[in-house]
C-alpha cells in the first residue's frame, strides 16, 4: 500500500480509478484533480457563480468516500479543482485530455486540432506534477498516448522508468478476450502480447499468443486469426461505436491499475507498457509498446522478443508511424 495516489483527471476512467484504489486498498489517500466544470464567460452572472460551486473531482470523491463504510475501507479522498490534490502522491495516473467528440454542427475537430488542444493540457499537467510531486511515478493512460507520454517525458525529463504508458496492456488484454472468445476457453488460459504504436498500426505478436502455454494456432486457424488481429486494431473504435459517446473506460482503468499493483507490490512481472527505448528494438530516444519487467522501480527492464520477419517488418513501421507523431509533437511544442 502506498501512503498516496493521485489521479490527474476526474472523468468516466478517473471515476473508476478512485473507486478501484479504494476498494483494493492500494493507498492510505486518494487525490482526484479536475478544473471540471468549466465556466462559460458568456453565461449569466447567476450561472456563472453557480459553476464555480460545482466540482467533479470533489463531488466523485464525496461520493466514494460515503460509500466507505458499506465497502469497509479506510481510504482518505481528495478532490479538487485545481492540482492541489496531487500534493506528495508517490504515483500519478494522468487521463487528462479532451476526447474527440462532434462540435454543434456536426463536424469533428481534425487530429492536428485534437492534437495541439491536449498538448496543451498535457504542459498544464506537467507544470502540476513537477510542482506538487516530481518524484512520483507515471502511469499515463490520456489520449493520443504516444504523443502524451512523449511530451510529459519532454517536460518533465524524468529518469526513464518512472515514465511509461498504459496501451499495451490494455491492447494485450482485447487481443487475448477475442481469442478466448473464438477458442471457447478461458480468458485466465490465454497470454498475448500486444506491440508498437497505441493506433492503427499496433503489432499483435502472434508467435507469443499462446493458450494454456500451447501456440494459438493449435485452436484457431490463420483467417480466425487475422480476423482477431485486425479487431484488436479497431477495438477502441469498435467501443466508441456502440457506445455512442466517450470511450472506453472501465478496460482502461483496470489496465492501469494492473500496472499499478506491479509497481506497489513490487512483483516485477512482465507487462506490456509504452516504455522509453534506448536501442532496444533498433528504436532510440521514443516511447513505444515493448513488455517489460515492471516493479517498485517502474521500468525494470526492457525485454526483446525474437520477432518473426513479418511480425519485425510490422513493428518497424509502427514505430515509424509513433516517429512521426513526435516530430509533430515537437513542432507543436516550439509553437505553444
Amino acid at each position: 500500500m502506498l501512503n498516496k495516489i493521485g489521479l490527474i483527471g476526474g472523468g468516466y476512467i478517473g471515476g473508476v480509478l478512485a473507486q478501484e484504489i479504494a476498494m483494493r486498498k492500494l493507498a492510505k489517500e486518494v487525490g482526484l484533480a479536475d478544473p471540471a466544470p468549466f465556466l462559460n464567460p458568456d453565461d449569466p452572472p447567476e450561472r456563472q457563480e453557480v459553476i464555480k460551486k460545482q466540482s467533479v473531482a470533489i463531488g466523485k470523491c464525496l461520493d466514494i468516500a460515503e460509500g466507505l463504510p458499506t465497502i469497509r475501507r479506510d481510504v482518505r479522498l481528495v478532490g479538487s479543482k485545481d492540482y492541489s490534490a496531487i500534493k506528495d502522491a508517490e504515483l500519478i495516473i494522468n487521463t487528462a485530455g479532451v476526447p474527440r467528440k462532434a462540435r454543434p454542427d456536426g463536424t469533428f475537430p481534425s487530429r492536428e486540432e485534437l492534437l495541439t488542444i491536449n498538448l496543451k493540457v498535457t504542459n498544464q499537467v506537467a507544470a502540476a506534477i513537477q510542482e506538487n510531486c516530481p518524484n512520483a511515478t507515471i502511469i499515463s493512460i490520456a489520449n493520443p498516448l504516444d504523443a502524451i507520454v512523449y511530451t510529459l517525458n519532454k517536460r518533465l525529463n524524468p529518469p526513464k522508468n518512472k515514465l511509461m504508458g498504459m496501451a499495451g496492456q490494455l491492447d494485450s488484454g482485447r487481443y487475448c478476450y477475442f481469442v478466448a472468445d473464438a477458442a471457447n476457453v478461458s480468458v485466465e488460459n490465454v497470454n498475448a502480447l500486444v506491440l508498437g504504436g497505441h493506433g492503427d498500426t499496433m503489432v499483435p505478436v502472434r508467435s507469443s499468443c499462446s493458450i494454456a502455454g500451447i501456440p494459438v494456432e493449435k485452436f484457431l486457424d490463420d483467417d480466425t486469426l487475422k480476423a482477431i488481429e485486425a479487431r484488436t486494431r479497431k477495438a477502441g473504435g469498435e467501443v466508441v461505436g456502440l457506445l455512442g459517446f466517450g470511450s472506453a473506460f472501465v478496460s482502461p482503468a483496470w489496465a492501469a491499475l494492473h500496472m499499478a499493483e506491479a509497481i506497489i507490490y513490487d512483483k516485477r512481472k512482465v507487462l506490456p507498457v509504452c516504455a522509453m527505448l534506448e536501442g532496444e528494438y533498433g528504436v532510440n530516444g521514443m516511447f513505444v509498446g515493448v513488455p517489460a519487467i515492471v516493479g517498485k522501480n517502474g521500468v525494470e527492464k526492457v525485454i526483446e522478443l525474437d520477432l518473426t520477419d513479418e511480425e519485425k517488418a510490422a513493428f518497424e513501421h509502427s514505430a515509424g508511424a509513433v516517429r512521426k507523431t513526435c516530430d509533430e509533437v515537437d513542432e507543436m511544442l516550439r509553437n505553444l
